[in-house]
């Protein structure tokens, strides 16, 4: 387990090369960050990922995940100037928003404990409220979904996200929030694995374990990205 604050940009297309210049600087700014145990770059994959279910077309421009090994050191660095100082930088043109998360790691392929986070390419996965039950809907996700995920062909990792919003309240980051249920993220070496596992029996059972979700109404995004650790 591990605190994370996520930060996801989207801008049209051509604004990448701006992006990438803004966060050579940033990237300086969020080093430093008291308590930082680790800074991951994730940009949209190149190719074609096959989700039998899934197509939510071009995905953020960039999301940055900042990871703290405590809450404590997450609440102190969303509550300093060093990310506001970051996010006021942003071009005007690119949606910036924030959220912080409690980070869970799950064991994968009969494994007895997590592995290390070392695959480049992540299915970056966010259900937004709202739910009849979002409690209901979150242990559901969290007693079916991960266990079946470490069972897909050559999954390397299976990390789900709950949400902290009681952080951002008032704090010194001017980042809008966005209403997250839970968050998902399996990881593969490559897009050929991904594509191989999406093509496998255990996705069928994961799309069975969708049909069963207590009822929401929010979003459901999937974004095939490519992680890259700029810091840690």
């Amino acid at each position: 387990m591990n605190w994370t604050y996520e930060i996801t940009l989207r801008g049209a297309p051509d604004r990448a090369a701006s992006l990438q210049r803004w966060l050579g600087a940033a990237q300086d700014v969020f080093a430093v960050l008291p308590g930082l145990a680790c800074l991951d770059l994730y940009t949209p994959a190149e190719g074609t990922a096959i989700d039998p279910y899934n197509d939510d077309g071009a995905g953020p421009l960039m999301m940055l995940m900042l990871d703290f090994a405590t809450r404590d050191a997450l609440a102190a660095a969303v509550a300093s100037d060093g990310i506001r100082v970051a996010a006021e930088t942003i071009a005007p043109d690119i949606t910036a928003t924030g959220a912080a998360f409690e980070r869970r790691f799950y064991p994968v392929g009969g494994d007895m404990s997590p592995a290390p986070l070392q695959a480049p390419f992540s299915y970056v996965v966010r259900y937004h409220r709202p739910a009849d039950d979002e409690a209901a809907f979150v242990r559901n996700y969290l007693a079916t979904h991960p266990a079946t995920e470490a069972k897909l062909p050559g999954i390397r990792n299976v990390i789900c996200y709950l949400p902290w919003d009681d952080v951002c309240a008032g704090a010194a980051v001017h980042l809008p929030s966005v209403a997250y249920m839970i968050g998902n993220e399996v990881v593969f070496d490559d897009l050929g694995a991904f594509n191989a596992a999406m093509a496998s029996a255990v996705r069928q059972e994961l799309r069975a374990h969708y049909r069963a979700f207590p009822r929401f109404t929010g979003l459901n995004t999937h974004y095939p990205m490519i992680r890259r650790r700029l810091v840690g």
